[in-house]
């Protein structure tokens, strides 16, 4: 299940896959959060993906979101673009179940799953591409983890030869720009690093203790055993 055009939203296992009310977060909210989820950003190719491909990576990505194991961000710039795009006629041509209720319906969902940022300020400019800005942009401003994109302008930004991905990895030393099977991966082998980190604490912890009785003290020596020792 995805969270695209003419998708449903149910519950599974507890978890809302689509929760409403977090289109607008406090600062406080978000830190408890993102404490646990990593801050992520889809590119505009990433959302028409998910759409035209609801069994391919990029579906995939959104299904983490869904699920609760990542945290997807977006600004008002960026749901505007998506909007655009998923309304071309060429795009509407190959993807023929797009339709303006569908779209509507798909970036409702959108902002029903992720923070909302208004007024993201333009710390960075990249003359390569000013398309991308307002996905780099909200990625500093959001302090983003991961970028998930296919466009190689984006990508090469993680280039260590690239002065542009320098400056950029100075305003957000922590973030990843990957391709949507690379997330995946990366999320996947995260969390199995945790998983495998959370049972090797817990077998640490579990040493062997003297059995005691119901007083909370070390049961008393049995006649004919020899005393305790101090």
């Amino acid at each position: 299940m995805t969270c695209c055009p003419g998708s449903e939203t149910p519950t599974s296992g507890g978890v809302r896959r689509c929760p409403t009310g977090i289109a607008q977060m406090s600062d406080s909210d978000e830190g408890i959060l993102f404490a646990v989820k990593p801050i992520t950003v889809f590119d505009c190719m990433t959302f028409l993906q998910a759409t035209a491909r609801p069994d391919g990576p990029a579906a995939a990505c959104l299904r983490l979101v869904e699920e609760g194991r990542a945290t997807l961000v977006v600004s008002e710039d960026i749901l505007r673009e998506v909007g655009e795009v998923l309304g071309r006629p060429k795009v509407r041509r190959k993807n023929p179940r797009l339709t303006d209720e569908s779209v509507q319906a798909f970036l409702g969902q959108v902002r029903k799953l992720s923070p909302l940022r208004g007024n993201v300020p333009a710390a960075f400019r990249y003359t390569r591409d000013p398309k991308d800005e307002p996905y780099l942009n909200l990625a500093i401003y959001a302090k983003a983890a991961f970028i998930v994109t296919r466009d190689k302008d984006l990508l090469d930004l993680m280039d260590e030869g690239n002065a542009d991905g320098k400056e950029f990895r100075t305003l957000v030393p922590s973030i990843q720009v990957l391709r949507p099977p690379d997330f995946l991966r990366e999320i996947r082998s995260s969390e199995a690093r945790k998983e495998a980190s959370t049972a090797n604490s817990l077998a640490s912890g579990s040493d062997f203790e003297a059995p005691q009785n119901d007083s909370g003290a070390p049961p008393s020596n049995p006649p004919g055993s020899e005393p305790n020792l101090p």
